[in-house]
């Protein structure tokens, strides 16, 4: 006698379908609220270290939780849970306390209790100079908000007391905040700089950004994931094979 296999029933199947996609996108929820959040960088702040185009990882977790990190309202939860301060050197995403729905990404220079200080164009931290080496010109896509394609541009490497090196760009002598009265951070609160150090607007400048309070503090810049060139469009996939920047992929940000 000949057995007969019954076959599921298309309702079935689609149900199936369903709860795999409710599962998936549960997930990535969950991923994207406590773990890692995708960023894409709109400016030239952090030239050349992050470029416009650019689309990174933030890790969530680095420095713990606030309501600016979960979306949860603050008068449910207020304060700072699970996590430590971000170090002098990391590249982080705050909340701009002066608006806080605007995202900006820039470099943590100062800590809390430090006096911050720019004299003709070298950065003072705690009344010592950063050192500071010259090196080749920058030459490549524009940082300093001219009309030109490419540019270049004195570059500098700055390594901070605790070891961590980076480059930074100098568009001008004497540029408007390459001499500065004296910051002094306030507790509980960062200072912010971008590595494009005359295009950026920053810790610098009070009444714009100004201290930044660690509740503010979004993540950690983790990975560069894509990046494609400025002023091109990520949808258009028949013109990656030349706009899209393939050695910056899966790039660690440092």
């Amino acid at each position: 006698m000949m057995s007969v296999t019954s076959r599921p029933k298309p309702e079935a199947d689609r149900g199936e379908t369903i709860r795999v996609i409710i599962h998936a996108l549960l997930i990535a929820l969950v991923i994207r609220t406590f773990l890692f959040q995708p960023f894409n960088i709109p400016s030239g702040s952090m030239k050349a270290t992050l470029l416009v185009g650019d689309y990174l990882f933030v890790s969530k977790y680095s420095y713990g939780y606030s309501h600016y990190s979960i979306p949860l309202s603050p008068n449910l939860f207020s304060g700072r849970i699970f996590g430590s301060d971000p170090s002098r050197g990391d590249i982080v995403v705050f909340r701009l306390p002066k608006d806080d729905s605007t995202d900006y990404i820039k470099r943590v220079i100062g800590l809390p209790g430090d006096r911050i200080q720019m004299k003709d164009g070298l950065l003072y931290i705690n009344d010592e100079p950063v050192k500071r080496e010259r090196l080749n010109d920058y030459v490549g896509e524009d940082p300093c908000g001219s009309s030109e394609a490419t540019a270049r541009v004195k570059r500098w490497r700055e390594t901070l007391p605790e070891g961590v090196s980076y480059e930074t760009l100098d568009c001008v002598d004497n540029g408007f905040y390459d001499n500065t009265n004296v910051y002094n951070v306030p507790p509980g609160h960062f200072f912010m700089m971008g590595d494009n150090r005359d295009n950026s607007t920053d810790s610098r400048v009070q009444s714009a950004v100004g201290y930044v309070p660690l509740e503010n503090v979004v993540g950690r810049a983790q990975m560069i994931f894509f990046s494609i060139g400025e002023g091109e469009h990520v949808w258009a996939i028949w013109s990656w094979p030349w706009t899209v920047r393939w050695n910056r992929i899966f790039k660690i940000v440092r």
